[in-house]
């Protein structure tokens, strides 16, 4: 089963498919957001909103542990996230659309792995599936001339926008886009053998980067105008992933754990 967890703008790709139900399923972290099972041709789907039906939850009060574990429990093995993000640099503009190969990990509070009874040690070589992304890029470049390929996604704590000393240091750091919501999925996702990529929408120009505010308005603003590009390239990538899965995600946990 394909899985989707979606941020803003994405709630649509419910409606492109065949629904069947919709699930809470209580996890050892936590009950799950009400998850929808769909079919989408001859995929079955599982969409998951991440700051649950309604954009009621902020990024820092996400329960990202019970939200993969539950994609988990359904039988999912591949993760495909959507998240809006401020650009680092003036020639990544707003409404572009980025695929990110590495990340920056700047949370500061939230549970970051489910082993914390035993000494796990996952490798994040390639934090992002290569075989998911390949696929995604591919189905970008007939979506608005293509993605951006590659790029280092910062993730801060939130829910406050960046200083510009902070952007500052993540440019420096090697940054190209910051937001609050791709970490620590991305781990969680490693730690159960799950593939995982991302589609980062830029909806905004970080703080300094541009001379003017920082707003949501203006996040949602982009995200309206750009969600039947991203919809669309969701659903095209659905149909055309691979079923075998010939990358390293499926193996992370072999020689990952102190006997």
């Amino acid at each position: 089963m394909m899985g989707i967890i979606g941020g803003t703008g994405v709630y649509q790709i419910v409606e492109r498919g065949d629904l069947q139900e919709k699930k809470v399923l209580n996890t050892p972290y936590g009950e799950s957001p009400p998850i929808s099972i769909f079919r989408l041709e001859d995929q079955e789907v599982a969409f998951l909103p991440r700051h649950k039906e309604g954009h009621d939850l902020p990024p820092h009060m996400i329960n990202y542990q019970a939200n993969v574990y539950a994609l988990k429990m359904l039988g999912t093995d591949r993760i495909l996230a959507t998240n809006a993000v401020g650009s680092l640099n003036e020639s990544l503009k707003p409404g572009e659309l980025l695929i990110p190969d590495d990340f920056l990990d700047f949370t500061q509070t939230r549970p970051f792995t489910f082993y914390n009874d035993r000494a796990v040690h996952v490798d994040v070589t390639q934090p992002y599936c290569p075989q998911l992304r390949e696929t995604i890029i591919s189905n970008g470049k007939e979506i608005c001339g293509g993605v951006v390929d590659g790029g280092v996604y910062v993730c801060t704590e939130g829910p406050r926008f960046e200083t510009p000393a902070e952007i500052h240091m993540f440019r420096q750091m090697g940054g190209t886009v910051v937001g609050m919501t791709g970490l620590p999925e991305v781990v969680l996702a490693r730690e159960l053998e799950m593939c995982y990529a991302s589609i980062c929408m830029v909806s905004n120009y970080a703080a300094s980067v541009s001379p003017e505010k920082v707003t949501i308005d203006e996040v949602f603003e982009v995200v309206e105008e750009k969600k039947k590009d991203l919809t669309e390239l969701i659903h095209n990538t659905i149909l055309s992933i691979k079923h075998d899965r010939n990358c390293p995600c499926s193996q992370a946990l072999e020689g990952a754990e102190i006997e």
